[in-house]
């Protein structure tokens, strides 16, 4: 019989993951244990996605302010200090901030506007055009700030984040100085050590400060790439990828974890017979209409995955075979034209026509994506997605 239901992902529940847990037999038991309780079975080249949080609290990928702190008093000084370009989050930055000013004597905080990278709004470009500001150039101090725009209120959080960061970094021990910027160059006036928190742009950022005189540039990708005192570290994107634990702790990225997809998808096919792709996820990467924030806070959406997951989608739009190719078929007829090119289009169809309008992207991000909507961040509890039917067309 035909197969009539295409793409499907599943949260799986697992236990509570903690540090130093067997995560290759707890997932592997967990999708075969789903799967028998819901009356399915696995197939070849279906999907097992864990998320990034069990993987790094499986291997107890832990730090402390305190340690944020040391590594940042020892790679830039411990005195004057510029962070420049921080996302607007209480979850991501927040905390890294804390531990940042816990390692300097000032901090001169240096905010994109009128949003943060991800799009998290200090402001509306409508604001700026009845303030006549020039975003691209205008260096804003927090007196004019305040003095054009007053107090503005993020628009899920409720939170004024411009008095929150200043709370942090003073709560923190150090004084702080607030500017407003788009031009990475202008922290250069107030001091020649910085700490650029962009995430996606960091590269550009970094280029831009040391070509123009700065003494010592960090990333935050260049903070905690090792241990501090025993810390939890990540050699490749440091702060980057971290998530508030508690209140003076973070889990950061997870470190290697090639080896877990790896196993993972061997001992999945010892046990079933099928060839299984697996992947770690983050963020998904999609934007928000309505707050305009972009998705993606974390350095990748996917940091490891099986081979079986790298490339783009290779897919004949179906409407345009319908309305161009096939315009006078229909029933049937039209559906055994389209099945039959389907079966026979190129293996890559860059430039063709009939592929204008699918999605050009990673496939690790589009399927991160449906495994971060499918597991959400709250309490759903189901941090394994198991998706079937992803790389099926209309012919299977």
């Amino acid at each position: 019989m035909e197969r009539k239901v295409g793409t499907v992902s599943r949260g799986i529940r697992c236990p509570i993951i903690r540090e130093g847990d067997n995560l290759v037999d707890i997932t592997v038991t967990s999708v075969l244990e789903a799967a028998q309780s819901e009356g399915y079975e696995l197939r070849d080249r279906d999907v097992v996605a864990l998320t990034e949080s069990i993987v790094a609290r499986s291997q107890g990928n832990y730090a402390s302010v305190q340690n944020i702190a040391d590594d940042v008093k020892a790679k830039l000084g411990g005195e004057t200090v510029g962070v420049i370009f921080p996302i607007m989050s209480r979850n991501r930055f927040a905390i890294c901030l804390k531990g940042i000013a816990m390692g300097a004597k000032k901090v001169v905080l240096m905010l994109s506007y009128p949003s943060d990278e991800v799009g998290n709004a200090l402001l509306t470009y409508d604001q700026l055009d009845d303030a006549n500001i020039n975003p691209y150039t205008d260096v804003l101090t927090l007196e004019k700030y305040r003095e054009l725009f007053g107090e503005n209120k993020h628009e899920f959080t409720g939170v004024d984040y411009v008095q929150y960061y200043s709370d942090i970094i003073t709560g923190a021990g150090a004084e702080v100085e607030i500017i407003f910027s788009n031009q990475a160059k202008t922290i250069l006036n107030y001091t020649d050590c910085i700490i650029n928190c962009d995430i996606h742009t960091r590269a550009r950022t970094k280029r831009i400060l040391n070509a123009n005189g700065a003494k010592v540039v960090c990333g935050m990708d260049d903070i905690l790439t090792s241990s501090v005192n025993g810390s939890g570290y990540n050699t490749k994107y440091g702060l980057l990828g971290s998530n508030k634990s508690t209140e003076d702790t973070i889990k950061l990225f997870p470190r290697e974890c090639q080896d877990l997809v790896d196993d993972i998808q061997a001992q999945l096919l010892e046990k079933t017979g099928k060839h299984v792709e697996v992947m770690v996820y983050g963020d998904g990467a999609f934007k928000d209409p309505q707050g305009k924030i972009w998705e993606l806070a974390d350095p990748v959406v996917s940091p490891a995955f099986t081979s079986g997951l790298v490339g783009t989608p290779n897919e004949l739009k179906l409407k345009y075979l319908a309305d161009n190719d096939f315009k006078n078929l229909s029933g049937a007829e039209l559906k055994e034209a389209i099945s039959k090119s389907i079966k026979e289009k190129d293996s890559n169809l860059v430039g063709n026509m009939a592929s204008q309008g699918t999605t050009p992207r990673q496939l690790t991000d589009l399927i991160g994506s449906l495994c971060d909507l499918t597991s959400g961040s709250g309490d759903k509890g189901t941090p394994i997605i198991h998706i079937q039917g992803y790389f099926d067309n209309f012919t299977d």
